[in-house]
C-alpha cells in the first residue's frame, strides 16, 4: 500500500500499529513508518469544524454517527486515528494511528498518543496522558488492554502495557523504567513497562541512595487484584475500598 492508503486502512481500522499475538502483541513497523512518512508529505493547510478554525498538516476525523461514536466539543480526533462503536469521546484528543475498542471512555482532557492502543470498555478518566510511540519503528505502543480502568490524572508512557481489567489509581505516574512492585506476598515481585492483568495499583516511592543522601524515587504499588465479581465497569473508588484505601 501507498502511505495515503496506509493511513485511510488505519482510519477505517483496517490495520494497526499494534495488535494482539497471542498473549503479547505484534508491532507493524511498516505502519508506524507509513505514518512518520505521512507527516513529511502532508503540506500545513487550513481547516474548519463549526466554530473552530485550525491549520495543520492532518486532517480531522469525520464520520461519527455512521462509526456509532459519541463525540462531546471540542473533542478532537485525527485522521488515522480507529474509533470502534460506541465509544465516548468527552473534549479531549486522540493522535493519528491511535486505535480505541468498543464502549471505551476517553473523559474530559484525557489525551491518547500517537499509535497507543486502547482495548474495549475501558475508562480513560480526567486528565489522563496516554503517551504516543511512533520511532523507532519497530517501537511498541502504549498498550492498555480491554477493561481496564486508568484514573484520573494518570500518565502512561514509553510502550508501557496494561493488562487487561487492572485498575491504576489516580496520579499514577509509569514508564518504561518505573519499577511495578506487587507488594501482596511475603516478597515483593518487581516489573518494568508492565501492570499484569486485574492488578489494583496505587502511587508509591521507595528509598534510593545517592552520594548527597537517600532519597525517595517514585514507584507503583500493586496493593490487590480485582475480584472476578467485580463488574467490568466499577468504579476506582469502589475497587481500592476494597483495599482499605
Amino acid at each position: 500500500m501507498t502511505t495515503e492508503e496506509t493511513i485511510a486502512a488505519l482510519d477505517r481500522g483496517e490495520v494497526r500499529v499494534a495488535e494482539p499475538d497471542g498473549d503479547d502483541w505484534r508491532v507493524n513497523a511498516d505502519v508506524q513508518a507509513a505514518i512518520l512518512d505521512y507527516f513529511r508529505v502532508r503540506q500545513m493547510e487550513p481547516s474548519q469544524s463549526g466554530p473552530f478554525a485550525y491549520h495543520d498538516k492532518i486532517p480531522l476525523k469525520s464520520g461519527y454517527a455512521e462509526l456509532g461514536v459519541r463525540v462531546v466539543p471540542p473533542a478532537t480526533a485525527r485522521f488515522g486515528a480507529f474509533l470502534s462503536r460506541g465509544v465516548v469521546l468527552m473534549p479531549s484528543y486522540i493522535n493519528i494511528g491511535a486505535w480505541i475498542g468498543p464502549n471505551t471512555m476517553v473523559d474530559t482532557w484525557a489525551t491518547v498518543g500517537s499509535g497507543a492502543q486502547i482495548g474495549a470498555n475501558v475508562h480513560l478518566a480526567g486528565g489522563v496522558g496516554i503517551g504516543g510511540v511512533l520511532e523507532p519503528p519497530g517501537a511498541r505502543p502504549v498498550i492498555i488492554e480491554d477493561g481496564a480502568f486508568i484514573g484520573s490524572r494518570c500518565i502512561v508512557t514509553e510502550g508501557v502495557r496494561v493488562g487487561r481489567e487492572a485498575v491504576l489509581a489516580s496520579n499514577v505516574s509509569l514508564t518504561a523504567s518505573v519499577p511495578v512492585i506487587d507488594v501482596t506476598g511475603p516478597e515483593p515481585i518487581e516489573y518494568r513497562g508492565y501492570v499484569p492483568p486485574r492488578a489494583v495499583v496505587v502511587p508509591g516511592t521507595r528509598p534510593k541512595k545517592f552520594p548527597a543522601g537517600t532519597y525517595q524515587l517514585a514507584c507503583a504499588l500493586i496493593i490487590g487484584h480485582r475480584s472476578e465479581a467485580t463488574d467490568l465497569r466499577t468504579s476506582l473508588n469502589d475497587a481500592l475500598r476494597d483495599f482499605d484505601l
